[in-house]
């Protein structure tokens, strides 16, 4: 049997070969399409249990199966898997088009929305089936046939084109090595890394130390080396990435500017003005406007603090570095040197105490504490040898009869950097959670990261960089594993505006600022000696070094993104680089060379479903710093940030309730109370004097 068609239990990824993919994706196609023919004729009756059901179960496995070749293409990228994934997509792509815009399936809906049984859903279902006409209305439903056509292709290319993006970025990256011979052109660079760059040289048969532009090895290099030469060539090999200054092959600007003018005229097809207009339909933000006067806003808060911060380093590096003109490949290395100084710590040095398996005891015994969970050890067929497998379980027997034995959610954790692996960290469902013939389907979720592996005979040990980003992204994990609803469409991360979903990741960063999480997650990796609380308290003081220019970067992608969706002209002379070079002019306060390419990499909104949403971030971090700051009061009341009783009204009214209501209505349930903006700038440091 095609191993991608078994939806018995979890992927079978032992039995995965590319050759599998096709086959599968015909057959499921093929049922869904039979299936739907069924579910339009008139004597089917539009009600939950006929009509829905049968749907949703038809789209789910085809969205299982698929979601296994998606994955594999994202973390064991090799020549046939890409192949089958490319072969394949434009079908996929074509099917969802085809179910957006089928009229027979819109008035059933639209018939069970007036139906006699409308009145028996409940509030869940009920929206469920409002965001299913939305959707219809935003897929072209509507559109007149000649339309509708053109709508249906514009989505193929646009899939085709966003995945040529994300492998001609990871090939590029690939595609970059350089050779250190000397000892001192690496000095300055941790131990650690040099060792990891020179096992790399040896694999491919050379001497000296090899670094490439993979985070693990391109991170040490622009922070702790001394030769100036060395960060410079790195960074620009980084930046220019996928750019005219490569193979033409690999090159993103015909594909950035192919994807804006599709975006645009998908956008009035539908009878709107501009792109990010249609973006915003499904947010918690109303309008383009709205995004942009809070990144306005947020901007000018932040402007004098990172103002404060780019004249305290250039003046440092000046003074100390003698560095009279700070280039950007010198930016990282002497904040890094500043930092050093002013608190007499090293990141370096705090990276001894964050051995992975502490790291990993300490997160779990974060959420065990506040949720009322266990995490155990599991196993299962993974895709690398690196993958670990976990399950969640409810160890207090208060369930429902339909949860068995407690199961609430299982993971898969790969935590280390690859080459055929793409760049950065994310979470994706591999099933979700739903009710099934009286039984909980249990939820399944990937975590991935890019950190460093383990060098020689030691584990593998994270910054507290890294730290942040793992609660991250096992944030994104809880909020697909807690769930309790029932019901596909709002399950997990189904059905929560687009704006609202980074919530429960940064909710979950601020316990890596707490002593009572810390002291707990962190052994030497020679002494086996717990952070010491002295560190601790430099890293707190920290905390907020440079947060003004932290801050504005991120406003300067945002309004990049948000503009360039918005009121930029993809017909017009002006570029994409213009428009960022004007942003940059406005909110930046280190402006990089004129050969930087960032918008060729920035694949959060070319590759990665972000497009005219990346603002999403500052507009979550508001909503999670403020519900963090609820822990914060409790712990004044002497019960400490890792409080059982208001991670269960967490987990209550934000983890658990996943789509099934807006997403403003759950936070006011929590925190009782309209959001605000003061945590998150006393959080990040940034309240006036």
């Amino acid at each position: 049997m095609n191993p991608l068609l078994d939806f018995g239990g979890l992927p079978l990824f032992a039995s995965v070969k590319p050759e599998h993919v096709t086959p599968a994706t015909d057959a499921l196609l093929g049922d869904a399409r039979t299936l739907i023919i069924r579910l339009t004729a008139e004597d089917t009756p539009a009600t939950w249990d006929k009509f829905v059901e049968p749907l949703e179960d038809a789209n789910e496995r085809l969205a299982r199966a698929w979601g296994v070749v998606a994955h594999l293409h994202g973390v064991d990228d090799n020549e046939a898997i890409r192949k089958a994934y490319n072969d394949n997509l434009p079908k996929i792509t074509q099917y969802y088009t085809e179910l957006a815009q089928n009229l027979a399936l819109y008035r059933k809906f639209k018939e069970l929305a007036v139906s006699s049984e409308f009145s028996l859903l409940d509030d869940t279902q009920r929206k469920i089936l409002a965001d299913q006409l939305r959707d219809f209305r935003l897929g072209g439903a509507e559109l007149p046939p000649d339309r509708k056509q053109r709508f249906g292709e514009i989505q193929q290319e646009l899939a085709a084109l966003s995945a040529k993006f994300s492998e001609n970025l990871l090939d590029a990256t690939n595609a970059f090595t350089v050779t250190a011979a000397s000892e001192e052109e690496i000095a300055g660079i941790p131990e650690d890394a040099i060792q990891a760059a020179r096992e790399a040289a040896q694999k491919n048969g050379a001497t000296g130390w090899r670094f490439t532009l993979h985070a693990p090895s391109y991170m040490p290099v622009m922070r702790y080396a001394k030769n100036r030469a060395l960060r410079e060539q790195l960074y620009r090999a980084y930046v220019t990435r996928a750019s005219e200054f490569g193979p033409p092959a690999l090159d993103n600007t015909p594909l950035i500017a192919a994807q804006l003018k599709l975006r645009r005229e998908m956008a009035q097809l539908l009878g709107y003005a501009n792109y990010a207009e249609v973006s915003l339909v499904p947010k918690m933000a109303q309008s383009p406007r709205e995004v942009l006067t809070f990144l306005d806003d947020l901007a000018r808060k932040a402007l004098p603090f990172a103002r404060r911060d780019w004249a305290e380093l250039t003046e440092f590096a000046s003074l100390e570095l003698g560095l009279n003109k700070l280039e950007a490949c010198d930016v990282p290395f002497a904040s890094e040197r500043l930092r050093q100084q002013r608190f007499t710590f090293s990141d370096q040095e705090v990276k001894q105490y964050f051995p992975e398996h502490k790291v990993l005891e300490g997160m779990f015994r974060v959420v065990e504490t506040i949720y009322g969970i266990r995490i155990e050890r599991d196993s299962a067929d993974t895709w690398h040898p690196d993958v670990r497998f976990y399950r969640i379980v409810d160890p207090s027997g208060a369930r429902r009869p339909a949860e068995k034995d407690g199961l609430l959610g299982r993971f898969y954790l790969d935590p280390y950097a690859r080459e055929t692996k793409r760049g950065g960290a994310w979470m994706d469902e591999a099933i979700s959670r739903r009710l099934r013939n009286g039984s909980v389907q249990v939820p399944v979720a990937y975590l991935v990261c890019n950190f460093s592996p383990p060098v020689g005979a030691k584990p593998a040990l994270f910054t507290h960089d890294e730290v942040i980003t793992l609660f991250h992204e096992f944030g994104h994990g809880l909020h697909h594993l807690l769930s309790r609803v029932d019901y596909l469409g709002a399950s997990g991360m189904h059905g929560v505006e687009w704006d609202a979903v980074e919530l429960p990741s940064q909710f979950m960063e601020n316990f890596c600022w707490e002593w009572d999480v810390l002291r707990h997650m962190t052994a030497h990796v020679d002494t086996g000696e717990p952070l010491p609380r002295p560190l601790f308290e430099k890293m707190l003081a920290a905390k907020n070094f440079q947060s003004g220019m932290q801050t504005v970067r991120q406003l300067e992608f945002s309004l990049f993104d948000m503009h360039l969706h918005y009121d930029f002209q993809p017909e017009g002379e002006k570029t994409p680089l213009a428009l960022l070079e004007e942003i940059r002019e406005r909110v930046a306060v280190s402006i990089p060379p004129a050969y930087n390419r960032f918008p060729n990499n920035f694949s959060h909104i070319f590759a990665g479903g972000y497009d005219a949403g990346y603002y999403s971030y500052k507009w979550a971090e508001v909503l999670s710093a403020d519900a963090y700051s609820l822990f914060e009061e409790q712990a004044g009341g002497g019960r400490g940030v890792l409080d059982p009783g208001t991670g269960a009204r967490f987990r209550d009214e934000i983890l658990a309730v996943g789509g099934a209501r807006p997403a403003i209505e759950s936070f006011r349930a929590f925190r009782g109370r309209e959001p605000r903006v003061d945590a998150l700038l006393r959080h990040n440091g940034m309240i006036p004097a």
